[in-house]
């Protein structure tokens, strides 16, 4: 059995944003998450919303942005307080390591941190996305049954993670 990768994410900063700016998914996923330069410009103008990096040490091997209003991810509110997660990827060079796994674990982590009086995270996946979908169930993630239509590839899966 081999172990988890050392896997853990800071907010992009000027050390590693080149790195960040680099990554690409395989072309097929861009109907599923924006190209990076879009999604870290608009993460870096919108008031509420981090750009963070994933790191397998100090490489940048992927990216995903937390909302401050999860009202921002599927134009509803919710009970409790709750987060948004945007543009989650592995890069094309990382995929198939596990990295995604653990990226989702390292996030949530930090969320603890970070946002401490969050008790969901909320994000929507491609209906067309079974791999996505697959690893948000293993993270612990519950489909709301509920499809956001808002999507530019599609009619998406409303999930959510309540949070320690």
């Amino acid at each position: 059995m081999s172990e988890s990768p050392a896997i853990r994410v800071a907010p992009v900063a000027p050390p590693f944003r080149q790195a960040v700016l680099a990554l690409r998914v395989h072309p097929a996923q861009y109907a599923f998450v924006s190209p990076i330069e879009a999604s870290l410009a608009d993460a870096e103008q919108c008031h509420g919303s981090t750009p963070m990096a994933i790191l397998h040490g100090d490489t940048p091997v992927g990216f995903y942005r937390i909302e401050q209003q999860a009202s921002s991810i599927a134009e509803r509110d919710y009970a409790v307080p709750a987060l948004g997660l945007r543009s989650f990827f592995i890069g094309a060079d990382w995929q198939g390591r596990g990295f995604g796994a653990a990226a989702v674990a390292a996030l949530v982590a930090d969320l603890a941190t970070r946002h401490p009086e969050a008790r969901l995270l909320v994000l929507t996946v491609n209906c067309r996305n079974p791999s996505a979908l697959a690893l948000y169930r293993r993270a612990g993630f519950e489909d709301s049954g509920e499809l956001y239509h808002g999507g530019r590839s599609g009619p998406q899966h409303l999930m959510w993670l309540r949070l320690p």
